[in-house]
This record gives structure tokens, sequence and C-alpha cells, in this order.
């Protein structure tokens, strides 16, 4: 796995109120794939799956080939394009910052990068008392 910098994601290394607190972020290996991705397809957005035929994996489509409603949730940006989440998921994962990775196989057959010989991941690592609290009291969470 290559490594996103989470030592201080929000800029408070020494417990001090972080400047900001992406839910959401990508290790370089991520984004250096979704560089080749939208090389070949042109602007992207990322919906985490919660389940179904390609299990919990990240899905990478052409944006706006899907259409994301009501019961979904805009977690950030990963490389400046939109990551979604069901807010049912978002419940689920709620203290953990999502971190898509990437890796060497086949992906699910519905993502873009199905065909790259690597595919998109997620992982998860728990938020800092002080990122939590900073996500509270910016009503994020």
């Amino acid at each position: 796995m290559s490594e996103p910098d989470t030592s201080c994601p929000g800029g408070a290394a020494d417990g001090a109120a972080p400047a900001d607190v992406p839910q959401v972020m990508a290790t370089a290996a991520a984004l250096s794939l979704l560089e080749r991705v939208r090389a070949q397809h042109g602007p992207l957005m990322f919906y985490q799956s919660g389940g179904c035929c390609d299990g919990s994996a990240p899905m990478c489509y052409a944006r706006g080939e899907l259409l994301v409603g009501d019961g979904d949730r805009l977690l950030g940006h990963v490389g400046g394009e939109p990551f979604y989440i069901a807010d049912a998921l978002f419940e689920y994962w709620t203290g953990s910052q999502l971190i898509l990775d990437a890796e060497p196989g086949r992906g699910g057959m519905f993502s873009l990068e199905g065909g790259t010989g690597e595919h998109f991941i997620s992982r998860a690592r728990l938020y800092s008392d002080a990122e939590w609290l900073w996500l509270q009291a910016h009503g994020r969470v």
C-alpha cells in the first residue's frame, strides 16, 4: 500500500485544532491510476459501493455516468474528482477517514480502471480526537 501523509491531515501535529479535516484522501498510487484513467475517459467521479456485485469497492465512473440522489453524500474530492458515498454507508464509516488506494490486479467489472491491471481499493484510518472535534464543530459528522 502506498501511504498517504496522514500524520497531520488537518495541519495540527501537536493536537491543536486542525485547519481542515478531509473525509476522503488518496495515496500517490491512487492518484497515479486516477490520472491514467482520466486521460482515457475524461472527468471522473467516484462512488463508494456498499456491496452487491463488486463488494464494497470504490467505483470509478465517467463524471455524470452514475446519477447520485438524495440518499448520497459528497464526501470530498480526490485528485479534483468528486467522491460520493451512500448516506447509510456513511453512517458505518463516520468515524474513519476513507483513503483511496490502488493495487495490482483486476478491479470491479463496472469501474473504469478495470482494464489497467490495477484497481482502486478503500482503506481507512480512525480520526484523532482533535480531528473528530473539528468535524463535529463544522457539521461534517
